[in-house]
């Protein structure tokens, strides 16, 4: 594990460095994007985006969100967003990301913390189980065509 790491609360001036880490995962962003992104992200407080940083260069990200619920009566969280870069992976970075993000949850008194990965990233399933995650269910999803076009 990295010692020397620091996590932090992301900022705007961070898109860049956060567009980098979505392409990492297969999510062509640009800086602008990203940059547009979080301009709404930032602002609203049902998210919290963590920045793990390494030599002060950003090496990871974890992006979460907080709701009411349908089925519950207190709030539930819910993490949404969370890659380290290539050259940082096996090093616990993701896992000091997951346990700062559950930290913040604990603060905010919710106790329920769900996410969702792609079928095919089997390593990332590897990960979640050996931090705790269980699998509970699948994850539909569908592509809708806008009204307008």
């Amino acid at each position: 594990m990295d010692g020397d790491l620091r996590i932090r609360n992301a900022e705007l001036s961070d898109a860049a460095e956060l567009a980098a880490l979505a392409c990492d995962l297969g999510y062509k962003t640009t800086g602008a994007e990203m940059e547009s992104r979080l301009v709404s992200i930032l602002k609203d407080l049902r998210y919290k985006t963590l920045v793990a940083l390494k030599d002060e260069k950003i090496c990871g990200m974890i992006g979460t969100f907080s709701a009411s619920s349908y089925l519950h009566n207190d709030l539930n969280g819910r993490i949404i967003a969370l890659v380290v870069s290539r050259e940082s992976r096996q090093r616990g970075i993701g896992a000091r990301l997951i346990a700062a993000a559950e930290n913040d949850f604990a603060k905010r008194g919710i106790t329920r913390v769900t996410l969702t990965t792609r079928f095919e990233r089997e390593e990332a399933h590897q990960f979640y189980e050996k931090v705790g995650y269980a699998r509970t269910g699948f994850r539909f999803a569908k592509n809708l065509v806008s009204p307008s076009g």
